[in-house]
This record gives C-alpha cells, sequence and structure tokens, in this order.
C-alpha cells in the first residue's frame, strides 16, 4: 500500500509510492556523447570568463592564466548584478526591488573530463574550501542576506556545461526554502529545546535503516520523507549551524564522506544526473542553536508533473529504506 510521509522540519508531506517501487537499473539515464566544442572554463580559455575574484594556484602563478586547481569567477550570463542599490518599494498590493546580488561560477577542476565524483578527498576538500572563503568575503556586503550554493550535473539536471563547475548566488532576501526550514527548525527547539537535525541524526544512528554512510565527523542519510528515489542529505554530527565555521580538518572529513556517498549512488546508477544544494544559516546569524547546516544530493530520476505542481507533494517510487539498503551494498570502501 502507498504511503504519506511527513517532513518533521518543513510538514511537507510525501507519497511514496510502493506498487510504482524500481530497482536503481530501472531508472532511465540519459548518457552524455561527451562530444562538445569551445569549452570556456578549460585552462588556456581564462579570457573567456570575467576575471577571476578567486583561485587556488599552485606557486605565484599570475592571476587570470593557466595553472589554477579550482577557479571562482563571475557568471558572464548572472540571475542577479551586484552593481546598484536594493531600491525597495510598494506597488499597492506588490513589493520590488532591484536584482542586486552576486551571481558565480566555482570551476572545479582544470581537467574538462574529470567527473566531480571521481574527484579524491584532497580535490573535493580544495572546492568546499573555496566556497567557504567566498561566502565568508561576500558576507561583507550588507545587501546580502543569504548565499545559495548549488551544483547542478548532467544535461537532466540542468547542467548547460560539461566542465565540472558549481554555482553561488549572493541573495538580498532570505529564500523561502531557508525560512520554511528555519521555522520548522525553531518550533521543534521551542518544544523540546533540542536541535531537530540532532534528533534526526541521532535516531537514524539507532535505526540504521537509512544510513547510507559516516565517519567520525559527518554521516549521509537518506530523509524520512525523501522527494525523489535516492536523495540523500550530508550532516556533521557535531551541532553547527554555519558551513563557513568549518576548519580545514572538518572540509577535509566532509570530503572523504561526500566522495564515498557519490560514489556510491553512481555505481548505483551510472551516469546519473543530480543536484546538491548546500542549506546553512542566514549571513550574520552568529550560530544558530536550532538549525543544523547540512548539503542535500537530489538525483533527478522522476518527473515533475501536474499532480506535483498542483498539490505541493511529490511521489516517490522507492521507499528510502531500500535505497539505503542499494547504497550500502553498493561499493566496497577498503
Amino acid at each position: 500500500m502507498p504511503e504519506l510521509r511527513k517532513d518533521p522540519i518543513l510538514g511537507r508531506w510525501i507519497i511514496i509510492s510502493k506498487e510504482r517501487r524500481k530497482r536503481p537499473t530501472d531508472f532511465p539515464v540519459e548518457v552524455s556523447t561527451g562530444i562538445g566544442g569551445f569549452c570556456p572554463l578549460c585552462p588556456g580559455n581564462e579570457s573567456s570568463t570575467p576575471p577571476e575574484v578567486l583561485a587556488f594556484r599552485d606557486g605565484s602563478l599570475p592571476a587570470n592564466g593557466p595553472g589554477w586547481n579550482v577557479r571562482v569567477v563571475p557568471n558572464k550570463f548572472p540571475a542577479l548584478i551586484i552593481e546598484g542599490n536594493l531600491s525597495k518599494e510598494g506597488i499597492g498590493l506588490y513589493d520590488r526591488m532591484n536584482g542586486i546580488g552576486a551571481h558565480e561560477v566555482i570551476v572545479e577542476s582544470p581537467n574538462h573530463d574529470h567527473n566531480f565524483a571521481d574527484f579524491i578527498p584532497v580535490e573535493m576538500a580544495l572546492v568546499f574550501k573555496a566556497y567557504k572563503e567566498r561566502i565568508i568575503d561576500l558576507e561583507k556586503d550588507q545587501r546580502f542576506r543569504y548565499v545559495m550554493v548549488f551544483k547542478n550535473h548532467g544535461r537532466a539536471a540542468g547542467a548547460s556545461l560539461e566542465h565540472s563547475h558549481s554555482q553561488l548566488i549572493a541573495l538580498p532576501i532570505l529564500p523561502r526554502m531557508i525560512v520554511s526550514e528555519l521555522e520548522g527548525a525553531k518550533s521543534h527547539y521551542k518544544y523540546k529545546e533540542r536541535c531537530i537535525f540532532c534528533d534526526i541524526i541521532r535516531q537514524e544512528l539507532q535505526q540504521k535503516e537509512r544510513v547510507v554512510c559516516e565517519n567520525d565527523r559527518f554521516i549521509t542519510i537518506m530523509p524520512f520523507a525523501p522527494r525523489t528515489p535516492f536523495e540523500m542529505w550530508i550532516l556533521p554530527k557535531r551541532h553547527s549551524s554555519s558551513f563557513y565555521f568549518q576548519d580545514d580538518d572538518e572540509i577535509h572529513a566532509l570530503a572523504e564522506l561526500f566522495s564515498e556517498s557519490l560514489q556510491r549512488l553512481c555505481n548505483c546508477i551510472p551516469n546519473v544526473p543530480y543536484n546538491y544544494v548546500l542549506h546553512t544559516d542566514p549571513l550574520r546569524s552568529g550560530g544558530l542553536e536550532y538549525y543544523h547546516w547540512h548539503f542535500e544530493i537530489v538525483p533527478t530520476l522522476t518527473s515533475i508533473a501536474g499532480f506535483e505542481w498542483g498539490s505541493g507533494f511529490y511521489i516517490n517510487p522507492m521507499p528510502p529504506e531500500e535505497a539505503a539498503q542499494f547504497l550500502r551494498e553498493s561499493l566496497t570502501i577498503p
């Protein structure tokens, strides 16, 4: 029988349609041909992008040239622009402001064909360090209230370039998803005087049904009410509301588990398209007792159609307990 499951943080209902259940091999995945033309993100083509705002290089090589390991540049076609004032105004019932923000591209490797899931932890840690440094820098701009970091991998997940990259957008308002998370987490804290994410981690470690993998500092779980098959959350075991408070050792431990989690997913479903999003607290929050930063990895394996748009419900054909078991069995880590 199908199940209705409620997300304990957002209050969002998910339909687990067991009658539609599938195995990992039942999900069709579009395989990229790898055929492409000019790539503006490759070494030697730095003049094709706006000047870099951050780069990690070996030695003292000059900026905006080859020799980088990770490079961050403004998006050439930004969703929001950094110059100008917010100029908020009301138009009758409606509110409007200028589209002020920052939109940047994190080029994760100089190697055009290097798949993010195949990065070794030290390479992945450098990408996460770039996220941290850019958030800390953008926090200085008082116009911005939140920095959204995300990655689209695969054409079905919205990637327009094959070269491995992620993006960040600094926003002058809080995204509705983050507001809902903050409100749900704060409501739980007022009642229980505990962080709901910490409670989830404790329960998942006890039950083990939805745990994919873990190390000393981080855990990867399937949420109880996942939107899609194989949705994963990666959370620090130690309570922390801000991603950019992590030190180098914590970032490396995150990279180790993130790498293992993606390897398990890609071993289970080769060439899987996915998105991941960093959920962290608003800028200048000063640390929140009730909120817990985390990454959400959401494979693009199901379609959003009329029922989902009309109801706000997602239909997931695979219970997370089964998906977690597939991932646990998909890879042997030495």
